[in-house]
């Protein structure tokens, strides 16, 4: 730490305590790096698949380093995949980009949601129970 001071009419006065900060520099996720690509065709060829199911439009599509989420969507239609998507079993993969999807027409989790889920992944209470007993302690 160094201290400030500052020169006003004359007198010496103290400013503050000012810290340096040293600025480390970032390390890129090497998994992240590596399984994006990964993901971003697993994403893109089961949004393909299931569409055909549901008939839904969305805007961008973007694989992303989340600490928190599988996945998210957005009011405007875009839509999130944590790249960890790549690492686990495709049910469950598939559960998470419908999840995604039924975003599009429900942007809720009430009962008409579920219902949209179920017409394509019938077990999906079984699959988000170990997507949450696992977390997103991959990679």
């Amino acid at each position: 730490m160094r201290k400030i001071f500052k020169i006003i009419n004359g007198r010496l006065y103290y400013i503050s305590r000012v810290k340096r900060r040293i600025k480390k520099p970032k390390r890129k996720n090497l998994n992240y790096i590596k399984y994006k690509k990964d993901a971003a065709t697993l994403v893109k060829e089961r949004l393909e698949y299931f569409n055909t199911f549901y008939n839904y439009k969305w805007g961008r599509v973007a694989i992303r380093n989340q600490k928190t989420r599988w996945g998210s969507c957005s009011k405007k239609g875009n839509l999130n995949f944590n790249y960890k998507i790549a690492l686990i079993t495709q049910k469950q993969s598939d559960y998470i980009i419908v999840h995604e999807l039924c975003h599009l027409k429900e942007f809720n989790h009430s009962g008409r949601f579920w219902d949209l889920v179920e017409k394509t992944v019938p077990d999906y209470k079984e699959i988000r129970n170990s997507l949450r007993t696992n977390g997103l302690r991959l990679g």
